[in-house]
Formats: structure tokens, sequence, C-alpha cells
């Protein structure tokens, strides 16, 4: 079996040599398969020179770029294991990630230096690698270690079931945990994603969701280099230059969180042939209906929905194009290969996977399958917990309806009781997505007297006169919304707190409202 990533991509490219495999968009370099390979040669060859072994941790802390894509792929072929770290984390967050991982070498970029000139002090024995000009006196040039590395490199026997990444979680509700994941693993992944969105050899794909979370690198980037697509990398995610580039590029499928869908469909789209684009997938976090009716409308383009997360690889449920409208609000149904339940919450420990809930009850979504993690890193409860009797406990809430389509209605953590009766902020947000001066929304329980929790919301507006009383009738005269579930409390801000796959933080939240005097 060719179930490593490393034999994946060099299969790839033997198979299709000179076609363009890799544009980096602000370095303007273009890169056939067979002079993408010979680059990652050099690299894991420049990663073995320097000492690492199998099983030593490689991390990452750059934003979409060419020497990310190629790290990825050296990291595989000699058996390293990735950790690709999120951008957006200020320097004592980074420093807690390396002091958990332990990697040998950290890749960082001129844009993230500051974090690491805070730290770097504190890891006397990680090897800093600067892929831009000009390294600072603590770290080594990355292009200077690659260029003159041997383009031919030796198997390294890597097998499916050696660890290839360590993922850290989002950390919606605290310190992030390093999830486990094999080589084998992400091959599943990739089946269960190449046919979903039945891509091919033809697909141009853009990248401009972050690449240190798994929904842009293992839903999109990856299967696409295992088909034989071409992948456009765009250094992050600004919405007018990702409109330029679909059409410039002739870009085929494009993945992006609702924050993004939502940011481009501010533009104007009218002044774009977006012709070429043939799919969008949304996922990482739920998207209104009043949404993806808009993208439908604007786009033209055929959408699919994909749930999951960072344990299971992360796809575990595919909402199909054909089902936008008929099923709208739902997160469709479950991957080939993949078991999911709805299970009765226990709130004394993991709930049990034979007590399993009718259609239409809420309860927490537990899946299996072939794509789930090894653990998380040095964190054995916390692993024995999560896959308790073999399940991953996902934490989330939804039901299945009749027809075996998955519904999620939130967290656990989230779910608002009001008054004695349960509220899922998920449905308030979406009611409060339909209306017209609504750019943003986040619905959560803030501690109440004599309710228990009072429903609170948190708006970003799209038009500046929007006000509470409006939404307030709005939401009165809304059919989809009981009385009781109607928020009390309005506080609009300039933007919510997303982490990068675009889930908002409402720990945060929560936070700010703590930090307001009672009234």
């Amino acid at each position: 079996m060719y179930s490593t990533i490393g034999r994946v991509f060099d299969l790839t490219a033997e198979k299709y040599p000179a076609k363009e495999a890799i544009y980096d968009v602000r370095r303007g370099i273009r890169w056939s398969y067979s002079e993408w390979q010979k680059e990652v040669n050099k690299l894991a060859n420049a990663f073995l020179d320097a000492g690492v072994k199998k099983g030593d941790r490689i991390s990452t802390y750059l934003f979409n770029t060419i020497e990310l894509a190629t790290a990825y792929f050296a990291s595989a072929k000699i058996g390293a294991v990735i950790n690709p770290i999120n951008f957006r984390l200020k320097s004592q967050e980074v420093a807690y990630i390396l002091n958990d991982a332990k990697p040998a070498i950290v890749l960082f970029e001129r844009a993230l230096q500051p974090q690491i000139d805070e730290i770097h002090s504190q890891f006397s024995e990680i090897s800093f690698w600067f892929t831009d000009n000009e390294a600072p006196s603590y770290a080594v040039s990355y292009h200077e270690q690659v260029k003159h590395g041997d383009s031919r490199l030796e198997d390294m026997q890597i097998t499916e079931n050696d660890l290839y990444a360590i993922m850290y979680t989002s950390g919606t509700t605290g310190r992030p945990k390093g999830v486990l994941h094999r080589h084998r693993d992400m091959i599943e992944q990739n089946h269960v994603c190449i046919a979903a969105k039945r891509l091919t050899k033809d697909d141009r794909g853009l990248v401009a969701a972050p690449m240190f979370h798994c929904a842009e690198l293992h839903c999109c980037f990856l299967p696409r280099v295992q088909v034989g697509g071409s992948n456009v990398i765009l250094h992050h995610f600004e919405p007018e230059l990702v409109l330029q580039l679909m059409e410039e590029e002739k870009i085929t499928v494009f993945f992006g969180a609702p924050t993004m869908w939502n940011m481009m469909l501010q533009e104007k789209i009218e002044n774009y042939d977006l012709s070429s684009l043939r799919l969008g997938l949304y996922g990482a976090a739920p998207m209104a209906p009043a949404l993806v009716k808009l993208c439908k409308e604007k786009l033209g383009t055929d959408l699919i929905q994909a749930y999951g997360m960072t344990e299971m690889g992360p796809a575990v449920t595919f909402l199909s194009e054909d089902e936008q409208l008929t099923k709208v609000g739902s997160a469709g149904k479950v991957c080939f290969g993949h078991e999911l339940r709805i299970v009765k919450p226990n709130e004394s420990g993991p709930s049990e996977p034979d007590d399993i809930l009718p259609p239409g009850e809420v309860g927490e979504i537990i899946v299996k399958g072939p794509c789930v993690m090894a653990g998380y890193f040095n964190m054995p409860e916390a692993t024995e917990k999560a896959l308790y009797k073999g399940w991953y406990h996902s934490g989330d809430l939804g039901f299945l309806d009749g027809d075996g389509f998955l519904f999620v209605a939130d967290r656990v953590d989230d779910m608002i009781i009001s008054g004695g009766e349960n509220v899922y902020p998920r449905e308030v947000e979406d009611v409060l997505f339909e209306h017209k001066g609504v750019l943003d929304a986040a619905v959560l329980g803030e501690p109440h007297e004599k309710w228990g929790e009072c429903v609170t919301a948190f708006i970003v507006r799209k038009e500046a006169g929007l006000t509470e009383e409006e939404l307030d009738e709005f939401c009165r005269t809304s059919d989809k919304l009981a009385p009781y579930k109607r928020p009390r409390k309005y506080h609009f801000v300039d933007a919510l707190p997303r982490n990068a796959s675009g889930k908002i933080q409402k720990f945060l939240l929560r936070e700010k409202l703590a930090e307001q005097p009672s009234a």
C-alpha cells in the first residue's frame, strides 16, 4: 500500500512531472511537479543534515507560503512530524506550543519575526530557520540550508502507522491540545474528500484559508496534490485579491470559512468573471441559511459543506450541492467509512456510545472512522476520555432528522439554560443573520438572577443605524423563534473574536461580559 504522504506526493510527481503543481502568488514562483519534487527532496536532505531523525518535530510558524507547502512533504518523506503553528498566535502562545511539542527546527518568516524575537532565547535546543532574506542573528537562512542540498532522497521506510503531524486544536475553550495523526489517517481523508468534491487533475484550487488548519490542509490542499491538481498559494486572505485571482488563475475549487464567504459577498462581485469556479466548500463553522442562499445567488457556484474537527482529520459529514436548499441548516450525512451517533450527554463523564437517542432529539455527537486521531500529545487522560470505548466524543450537540441528516446545535458548553428551557445559540444566530442589517452575530448565555441565564447577542452591524429595538422587533415577529429564545440584551461590536478556522471564541465574549459592571 502507498499509504504515506511522501509516497503519495512522489506518485503524483512521477505521473504529472511537467504539470504546474504550485504557484506562490506573493513570491511569483511557479513550479511543476518535477521542480517541486526536487525542492522537497533538497529540503528533506537539509533536515537530515541538520540532525533531524524520524519522529522529531518540525514546527512551521508561517503564513501560507511555498516554504510551508514544501516543508510539509519534506517532513513526511523523512518521518519527521510536522507541526504547523497558527500564525495569529502571540509570542507566549507560540512558546506554549514549542514547550509542548519540543521541535528540532522552527521555520518562521519576517512578518512573524517580532514574536520569535521575544521568545527564541527560551529555546536554546531549537534551530530557527528564517525563510526571508537577512536572517536575525539567532537564526539560520532557510534558503542557504536548502540551496546546496541533494535533489535525490533515499527511501526512509516510513509506514502508514507512523505519526505524521501534531495539529494543535483551536483553543475555543482554553489551552490548545496537540492532536496526533498518522499517515494513514490523512490518506483515508484524501479519499473521502476527492470523492465528495469529484476532484481531478484539471482542478485549480486557491489556498486562502490558513494552511496550518486541517480544513484547508487536509480537505483541500493535500487531496488536490494526490489527484495531480494545482494549488495557488495566497499568503493570507484578502477578499478582493481572492476574487481577482479566481478570475486570473481560472480557479475551479475554493474553501472558505463562512466569515470568508461573507466578506467576499461584500465586494463588487459583478466586476469579476468567476465562471471557472465550479465548487465552493465551506466548513469549520456553521453557515446561516440566509448566507448559503446569498452565495448561490451572487456567486453562481455550487456549495458543499463539511463538518468536522481536528481530531477526526477533520471531515465527518458532507452536505452536497443538491442538498443545500432542501436541507438548509444541516451539516449533511456522515462520510463513507465513518459512523456517527447522537447519544445522551453524561454530565459525570464521557457519554455512553450505546445510549443512542431517536431522530429529532438533541444529544452529543460521537464519531468513529479511519481518520480518527491517534490521541493527544502527552495527554493520556484526555485521550482516554475523548476516545472512550473507541468513539471520538466531540462535545458538540446535534440531532439526526428522519433522513439521517445531521443538524449541529452547538457545543455542549455553549448551550443556554434560561428559565429551565434549553436554548441553542445557533438557532438564534440563524434568525439574526436573516436581518439585512446584520453582518455577523454570536449568541451566548449571560448569568441572570431570575432566569439562571438570559439570551445575549453580540452583533456586528452591516448598517450603521441598526438598533436594539429594531432587532428585538425582528425576533418578536419571527416564526422561527419561540419567545423564550429571543435575546434580551444586545451588544454592538466592530468584530467578533474568531480563531483561524473561523469559529467564534465565545469564551472571550464571556470574559467581556464579566468585565462589565452589573446593572
